[in-house]
């Protein structure tokens, strides 16, 4: 069966890509040398690149041009210890969070049960964005109580990660005690956050971390790219 026009200039770029005649970062061809170099409408050379785009292989940036995405798809383990850095580090990629706002606040009702506290109890609200070479992968909201952890956003500035930041409070190891994730389509303003094509899907992922007595330290909820990240799911011990 022959194939559409465009889906030959999708399988075509993809294939340039992983053989490395085209590399992260490299702009590709206008839609009209495209089209020229493929003997086709521009109709099918935009269909092709925004396949590419929802697959995470490219990146339309308005204005500017069409660009192989710099950040190939990571693998992010969930386990009994579930850490960000060390799930990225070890696969070449340069980790960077990000403080975009912290407040005190009264804790919202799910918040609260999660954390064992009562309704409107004070805790802190952190939000964050993580980026994987300089490109972000996630961004999301945490909480701590306030009472536990008043200064947790700024000693986590300061030290440079989570686990650090717990020990400094006395607390020299923490569990995933909770997580579900599911996906969904991005809002608008999710897709700009993570710089990704507006049909890209995000996973959400809300989680609960406790002390090894099954004591709640924290809990998040957090919104990844999709197309830049793979969860897989630690084998437990029983």
């Amino acid at each position: 069966m022959k194939h559409e026009a465009w889906i030959i200039i999708r399988d075509e770029i993809t294939e340039d890509i992983r053989a490395g005649r085209l590399s992260a970062g490299d702009q590709l061809p206008t839609e009209t040398r495209l089209a020229h170099r493929f003997k086709i409408g521009r109709h099918s050379v935009r269909r092709a690149l925004e396949a590419l785009a929802r697959d995470g292989k490219i990146s339309i940036e308005q204005g500017r041009g069409t660009f192989v995405a710099q950040t190939p798809r990571l693998t992010y383990q969930i386990g009994k210890r579930t850490r960000l850095r060390r799930n990225l580090i070890p696969q070449g990629v340069d980790v960077t969070s990000e403080l975009i706002s912290a407040a005190r606040i009264g804790a919202p009702d799910i918040v609260a049960r999660a954390l064992l506290l009562k309704s409107g109890a004070p805790v802190i609200e952190s939000q964050r964005i993580t980026l994987a070479n300089d490109l972000p992968v996630a961004f999301g909201r945490s909480y701590h109580c306030a009472e536990r952890f008043p200064d947790f956003s700024e000693r986590r500035d300061v030290l440079g990660s989570t686990t650090e930041t717990y020990r400094s409070f006395g607390i020299d190891d923490y569990l995933r005690q909770q997580t579900s994730i599911y996906a969904r389509p991005a809002k608008p303003d999710e897709a700009k956050t993570l710089k990704q094509h507006p049909d890209v899907p995000v996973m959400v992922v809300t989680a609960v971390d406790a002390t090894p007595d099954g004591s709640p330290i924290s809990t998040s909820h957090v919104i990844w790219s999709a197309a830049r990240v793979t969860f897989t799911m630690e084998q437990s011990d029983g």
